[in-house]
């Protein structure tokens, strides 16, 4: 299946959906990558704290798919956010993976309590330079991070990644990424086991296009211009989610959808501005 490509702020391609690798790890789920690979994923999303770049990087090897056909995204962990361990990270990060450089490289979070994000993002400013990145950006970073790492550098981020499904739509956060000229990429797109699998609004859609119901939910991220990065370990779920170029949901449809947000829809509480990351 082809995925279709956006365009970033920076005239680099992306691919408008991606496969993500959080809690895949070791053989079992290096095959797991590299099935996914061989139904058409080329987007593939890692991180250092998911301790699986190696097996992402030896499932492309594996594939036997030329590495310009990928767009290979790691991101940078708190612990690392001074300017020279940053740089070092992400070199270190090349070197597990087996790569030349990476197609996107993102903060995992702002971490503001530390307030040393600003030197994060000077060390990925570095990094593109140096040609370790192609493209740079963010993960979870609220407008006030936004503006002063754009202010120390004259650099916007190419692709915020936020947490966004159904029920924690992120109106103003998408908003915000487009003043600025920024992707927004979702993480659980779909909600980690979330209910809104199984609303029944999203089950009548999933039968009048003779979809399922995650289908319906990453074509909603889709048509929102959002890129959805949704992780799938058995073989149906992932051609599946692949699946979604191929029907489109009516303006009314998205916004009925967009309007199941909750409150209280996130997660785990992962505020931005309170959460400290794991090491």
């Amino acid at each position: 299946m082809t995925v279709p490509n956006l365009v970033l702020n920076d005239g680099n391609y992306i691919p408008a959906l991606g496969f993500g690798t959080y809690k895949i790890r070791g053989d079992h789920g290096m095959q797991q990558i590299l099935s996914a690979i061989r139904d058409g994923y080329r987007a593939l999303d890692t991180s250092t704290n998911y301790d699986n770049e190696g097996i992402v990087g030896e499932a492309i090897r594996r594939s036997g798919i030329p590495r310009g056909e990928f767009f290979v995204t790691s991101k940078l962990p708190g612990k690392y956010h001074h300017y020279e361990d940053a740089l070092l990270s992400i070199q270190e990060s090349l070197r597990r993976m087996g790569l030349d450089y990476f197609d996107l490289f993102l903060i995992h979070w702002p971490l503001p309590k530390r307030g040393l994000y600003h030197e994060a993002w000077q060390a990925l400013v570095t990094a593109q330079k140096m040609g370790l990145v192609r493209s740079i950006g963010v993960s979870n970073f609220e407008p006030e991070h936004l503006d002063k790492i754009i202010a120390d550098t004259q650099v916007i981020p190419a692709v915020n990644q936020i947490e966004l499904h159904p029920y924690w739509t992120q109106e103003k956060m998408l908003a915000e990424n487009k003043k600025r000229g920024i992707i927004t990429e979702a993480w659980s797109p779909l909600g980690r086991a979330s209910a809104s699998l199984k609303e029944p609004l999203i089950q009548d859609l999933a039968k009048k296009y003779n979809k399922n119901a995650g289908q319906i939910i990453l074509r909603w991220h889709y048509e929102r211009g959002i890129i959805p990065i949704p992780k799938a370990s058995s073989l149906i779920h992932q051609r599946l989610n692949l699946d979604i170029f191929d029907f489109a949901l009516m303006p009314n449809e998205i916004a009925a959808i967009t309007a199941l947000n909750k409150p209280d829809g996130r997660i785990n509480d992962q505020d931005p501005n309170e959460y400290e990351e794991f090491e």
